[in-house]
């Protein structure tokens, strides 16, 4: 912990230290302002194994942490880019697969398969070299009802004072709760399974997804021939599935995508995580705005929750970076930009992606009112115009990317 002088004022604290709260106090600090970033203690460091938990990374993403000089940062042996991707319906309805490729959308790739330790230690390591204070304590209290810079209490009993404060502790996050912003929440009744693999057939560079009654198996490719897995299953599937030996589990893997990859062989432990839908109306208060999963969760099948936090992180940076020389980081109206910045691209996500799962969840269609029915045989209509239509597929590819 380097520990700030009792008297001094932050221009911005960020409180997490995830890798979207990185994010953002490393493009604070790299523009030249002080800034302290707050969270716990990190754990002991993993292993080097593969790390189960992965993200997708758009290429608007990897053009933000290239600014940030970070991408570098990162172990280029084990980033994987997906440079096609198959999209295949439910077995009953005959549909067509969806085929999206990078050299049709112009792209170096349609996103980046990188490992959740390898992206953290690159932000980290950068963050240790751009002046930020790192303080190992949590946020006990928050005061920004006066006309000051806010007062963050420590529960070391330190405090700390920030003209802006920035709230990246996750979806369940205290600040957010200290503050007095509502979050509306909504559980799944799907947990995500987590998991990787070697594989007998090399994937190509090629993301694999399958919708269907087991819920929503994704396939994402690793250096060399080895996968990761996101299945978004039912409840009692989920916990079923990781409860099998590792090769039960890559059975299973292998039969409910078809044998695409063929035999496959775990190489990490299955990991289960609870899907909750999270909506935050106001994410600014004064002197405070909250970005990545504080203010906003949405379901991991499109693969963009990063790249949305990711997202928030540039836009904030923007407004810092274009305000008025008179105008203080805490000003409401500077505050207000970003919300602004961020509603429609936050909006347009959590409503796809909420809308997808609905739709294809087939534990909801008998209880789907009559009038919405229609929709059902409507999404297999959809989803041939989209599988035949270039220019269609050209434009989800564009909004993916940016």
């Amino acid at each position: 912990m380097n520990r700030p002088p009792s008297d001094s004022v932050f221009d911005a604290v960020v409180v997490g230290r995830g890798a979207v709260g990185a994010a953002v106090a490393l493009g604070l600090a790299q523009s030249g302002l002080r800034t302290a970033v707050v969270a716990p203690a990190d754990a002991a460091p993993a292993d080097d194994g593969w790390d189960p938990r992965v993200f997708a990374l758009s290429p608007a993403t990897r053009t933000l942490l290239g600014r940030l000089r970070a991408w570098d940062a990162m172990d280029a042996a084990r980033v994987a880019p997906v440079y096609d991707m198959r999209v295949y319906p439910d077995a009953r309805s005959g549909a067509p697969e969806l085929h999206f490729g990078a050299y049709e959308a112009c792209l170096d790739a349609l996103a980046w398969i990188v490992e959740g330790r390898n992206l953290q230690s690159a932000l980290d390591q950068a963050l240790g070299f751009c002046g930020a204070v790192r303080v190992d304590a949590r946020v006990d209290a928050v005061d920004n009802a006066g006309p000051g810079p806010a007062t963050l209490s420590l529960d070391d009993g330190t405090e700390l004072r920030a003209r802006l404060v920035v709230g990246a502790d996750g979806a369940h996050s205290p600040l957010r709760d200290m503050i007095g912003l509502e979050a509306r929440e909504r559980d799944y009744p799907q947990h995500a399974v987590v998991a990787n693999f070697e594989t007998e057939h090399p994937h190509r560079d090629c993301a694999y997804q399958w919708f269907g009654a087991h819920g929503i198996l994704a396939l994402l490719p690793l250096p060399g021939q080895r996968c990761s897995i996101v299945w978004s299953a039912p409840v009692p599937l989920a916990g079923s599935l990781v409860e099998l030996d590792p090769q039960a589990l890559a059975d299973r893997v292998s039969e409910t995508s078809l044998g695409t990859l063929g035999q496959l062989r775990c190489i990490t432990p299955a990991q289960v995580f609870p899907l909750r839908l999270v909506e935050v109306p106001k994410t600014v208060a004064p002197r405070v705005v909250l970005v990545g999963d504080a203010a906003h969760q949405v379901h991991p099948l499109s693969g963009q929750g990063m790249n949305l936090g990711m997202g928030d992180v540039g836009a904030l940076l923007d407004v810092v970076a274009a305000r008025e020389p008179f105008r203080d980081l805490g000003d409401p109206l500077l505050l207000r930009r970003y919300e602004r910045a961020r509603a429609q691209a936050v909006a347009t996500m959590r409503f796809t992606t909420d809308g997808l799962q609905r739709l294809f969840d087939p534990d909801l269609e008998p209880a789907l009112p009559a009038l919405v029915r229609p929709l059902v045989g409507a999404r297999e209509l959809g989803w041939r115009l989209v599988a035949s239509s270039q220019w269609l597929k050209r434009r989800l590819i564009a909004h993916a990317a940016s």
